[in-house]
């Protein structure tokens, strides 16, 4: 009988289920996609009862287009969206909607956890500044605005925990989740009683946490009938969708290094030690491999650029048209800069309120100017992440893999190499988190001794680009890009 496992990728639009087989092979894809909610301005809410209906349909897609049976599944690896708040009274009743990753409405609750832990004390614990994305402002938030909901809360999840409950009906968390919440503490691998007691949340909320290939629970007869899977099928812990995506990319040996360049741009590394930038710039959390940390720094708008850029000045034209001209425009695009912080930023800059700009424009510029200086802008935002981790420790990656829709484009794969200053390379898998959270699910079911030898099988690296004869050029730039954010702040600040 042929062995499958399954990983589940509860995303914010869509749910996604794929099947892998033992020579890693994907062998087949189902999703199902969903909106969330803008209620007020900054606000970003979603009904958790979306993403079981999407699981479920996601998985009866997979089964119904591939010839694999439920007994075949040997077990199920769930990855996700992070730092969702979903509240839970003693019934396990969802209270709220659940507050998402990408909601700006705690930046006064940032400002109350940094006071009630210590700034420093909170980054020296959690690996983290307070960021109005992670799950506990969202959670102190509820307390100040929402009384009658925070004195029914019995059970905190995140959003693929959601899930995990509907399928198991166990409440668990992963490591590298669970860290994503600022309630972890990073070097014990498991939640702060300090940061817990500074901020009034009991213990009893929260779920225990695992690593990720570690069993959190079975499929119950309901999930079964619901799902078409086979009752009893073993569920792993998995990861968050960063962790799951390193995981995917085969990001898991200390020092291996990843970029996913989607609507957002991530930087991912490696580490064997809890690493973290002192003044909580970029991000540190637990990765979904047993024993590992990871670093990682998230820029907001990064492929989000470019397709406002596209909207904005040329609907309806294809990537590839849109940036054949630009390729024709020498490097530093005649002296023209654009700052992708359309959405606030992350990575470096904890700062909500910039926005982005074209900075240096003339008569003799056009389109294709506009074009190179958005990617070569991006590029340098995610330099500035880079340079972060290493000067928190990282060592200079020798080679970055790249995933995601915006390294299609050779032409920003060659800036990107020149920019940051490494080999970059394409990985033989195309799945990202789901992958990765199959892999933890093998690695589970006894296919693999360890995540390191499963990735080390399944993922194939191609080198893509290479730093060449403008990197010098960029290293300059990247210099005077940084002076960008200082000089024009005030303005975005209004003062």
């Amino acid at each position: 009988m042929a062995s499958h496992v399954l990983g589940i990728d509860v995303s914010t639009t869509a749910t996604k289920a794929i099947l892998l087989d033992e020579a890693g092979a994907v062998a087949g894809i189902g999703s199902a996609g969903y909106d969330y909610d803008i209620p007020r301005p900054l606000w970003s809410e979603q009904d958790p009862a979306e993403w079981w209906t999407g699981a479920v349909s996601a998985i009866r897609g997979v089964l119904d287009s591939s010839d694999v049976r439920a007994d075949e599944i040997e077990g199920i690896g769930l990855t996700g969206q992070m730092h969702g708040a979903v509240l839970l009274d003693a019934s396990d009743a969802v209270l709220r909607p659940a507050i998402l990753w990408n909601d700006q409405r705690t930046a006064a609750e940032c400002d109350l956890i940094r006071e009630a832990v210590g700034a420093q004390r909170l980054i020296e614990i959690t690996g983290n500044d307070a960021v109005t994305g992670f799950t506990a402002p969202k959670l102190m938030w509820v307390r100040e605005h929402e009384p009658e909901v925070w004195s029914r809360v019995a059970h905190l999840l995140l959003p693929k925990d959601y899930v995990r409950l509907q399928l198991t009906g166990e409440h668990a968390i992963d490591k590298a989740d669970a860290a994503g919440t600022l309630l972890l503490d990073l070097a014990a691998r498991d939640w702060s009683p300090v940061v817990l007691e500074a901020l009034g949340i009991p213990a009893a909320w929260l779920p225990p946490t695992f690593e990720g290939p570690e069993l959190t629970g079975r499929l119950t007869d309901a999930a079964a009938d619901e799902t078409g899977l086979r009752a009893g099928t073993p569920v792993v812990a998995g990861g968050g969708d960063q962790s799951a995506n390193g995981v995917g990319v085969g990001a898991v040996a200390p020092g291996t290094t990843a970029l996913s360049l989607g609507t957002s741009g991530v930087i991912f590394v490696s580490t064997d030690r809890p690493l973290f930038d002192p003044g909580g710039r970029v991000h540190a959390f637990c990765h979904a491999v047993p024993g590992r940390w990871h670093m990682m720094s998230v820029m907001l708008s990064a492929g989000g650029s470019l397709r406002w850029f596209r909207d904005a000045l040329a609907p309806g034209t294809g990537y590839d048209e849109l940036l054949s001209g630009a390729g024709e425009v020498p490097a530093g695009s005649d002296g023209l800069w654009f700052l992708p912080y359309l959405s606030g930023e992350r990575s470096p800059h904890h700062d909500p309120l910039v926005r982005g700009a074209f900075v240096g424009l003339t008569p003799g510029h056009d389109r294709r100017h506009l074009a190179r200086a958005v990617l070569e802008g991006v590029a340098y935002g995610l330099r500035d992440g880079l340079d972060l981790m290493r000067g928190a420790g990282m060592p200079a990656p020798t080679q970055i893999r790249i995933s995601g829709g915006g390294t299609a484009s050779a032409l920003w794969r060659q800036i990107l190499a020149d920019v940051l200053g490494t080999e970059l390379a394409t990985v033989s898998t195309t799945e990202g988190a789901a992958y990765g959270a199959a892999v933890l699910a093998a690695v589970a079911s006894g296919w693999f001794a360890s995540v390191d030898e499963a990735t080390a099988k399944l993922v194939t690296v191609t080198p893509a680009a290479t730093p060449g004869s403008n990197a010098e050029r960029y290293l300059e730039g990247h210099a005077r890009y940084r002076a960008l954010y200082p000089a024009l702040v005030p303005h975005f600040h209004g003062t």
